[in-house]
């Protein structure tokens, strides 16, 4: 027998789970740990949508059968890989035909729990907006570029407090230089779904520790209503000399190649001006990154003044610290709230 599961009971257990859309809709966004056993590819998928919108829904029934009969046997094979004794949750967009099937099948033959999503993939995302409009106790680390405000995250982590790294989450560091070589970033629904999933794992009743973000991160976007919630929260504003900053961005870039950095200085040569441009690619030929560095903290300083502007100004809190040291500065910190 199917039985449903409401999206909430099913983030409370740890059962495995089975997304059945294609290939195309699970990359652009998927349930963090759900494991892609299509029962259509994309091309499939959208044949089927052509007969039911030209013909009928009789005749893309009909098809639907025609594609998924020769994968039968690589369904119950590839489901029983990924069942932890006999029990799975499946899903699909909106908890229709297709999850339905696919359990029913699984049910015929021999597994012994299955159960699927009610609403679907569509009802966890509704969910998830959902929660980020719930007010939360937040505390906010700011600072200009270059003030070490990851490792003051991650510092936290440390030390049993409660704080996400968005970057992390993002694989960006939140500026024009930020992309991470090696790394793509995830879609902006998929950077929803692994932040959600770290927001599971909170406890709501004590603060949350998140860094100072412009609503993007590179090429994925902080959830409207909770970077809403950030704008009016607390922000402890590590001001940092511009010589130790630049001093630390020569160090994090160190492995990065020079063609990155000059595509990043290109990237921001408008508001940098054609001159300082210039003056910085011809600064980073030469091997000067510090010289460079200085140079484009002119501009970043400027901009990050501009989006404080967007903070409650009588909940900035300065903190004037000496240097890049995560461990005195979280300790700086943590002092004010005594």
């Amino acid at each position: 027998m199917v039985h449903e599961i409401d999206i909430t009971d099913y983030l409370k257990k740890h059962i495995p789970l089975i997304d059945v859309r294609s290939p195309g809709e699970f990359r652009k966004g998927h349930i963090p740990g759900a494991v892609n056993v299509p029962l259509f590819t994309d091309i499939e998928r959208a044949h089927l949508g052509t007969v039911y919108t030209k013909y009928s829904a009789e005749k893309a029934v009909e098809l639907a059968f025609h594609y998924v009969k020769p994968k039968l046997e690589d369904i119950i094979s590839e489901s029983g890989k990924i069942a932890l004794n006999g029990q799975v949750v499946v899903c699909c967009w909106r908890g229709g035909m297709r999850s339905r099937s696919f359990a029913q099948h699984l049910v015929d033959n021999g597994f012994k729990a299955i159960s699927m999503v009610i609403g679907g993939y569509k009802a966890y995302r509704a969910y998830l907006h959902g929660m980020f409009d719930v007010p939360y106790n937040l505390k906010i680390i700011g600072g200009y570029t270059g003030s070490g405000k990851t490792l003051v995250i991650q510092q936290l982590q440390k030390m049993g407090f409660q704080a996400v790294d968005l970057e992390e989450l993002a694989r960006h560091k939140g500026s024009a230089f930020g992309a991470v070589e090696g790394q793509v970033q995830p879609t902006v629904e998929q950077f929803e779904n692994n932040l959600f999933n770290e927001w599971l794992k909170l406890d709501y009743s004590q603060s949350i520790w998140l860094e100072d973000e412009s609503h993007n991160i590179g090429g994925v976007n902080i959830p409207v209503n909770l970077y809403n919630q950030m704008q009016k929260s607390p922000v402890y504003f590590l001001d940092i000399p511009k010589k130790e900053r630049a001093k630390y961005l020569v160090s994090e870039y160190t492995n990065t190649s020079g063609t990155m950095l000059t595509d990043s200085i290109n990237r921001i040569s408008r508001r940098l001006g054609g001159q300082n441009t210039k003056y910085a690619l011809q600064l980073l030929s030469e091997k000067k990154r510090y010289e460079a560095a200085l140079l484009c903290l002119n501009y970043y300083d400027k901009s990050y003044l501009k989006g404080m502007r967007l903070h409650d100004q009588e909940k900035i809190i300065k903190i004037s610290r000496p240097g890049i040291n995560p461990v005195e500065n979280a300790a700086a910190i943590l002092n004010i709230l005594k």
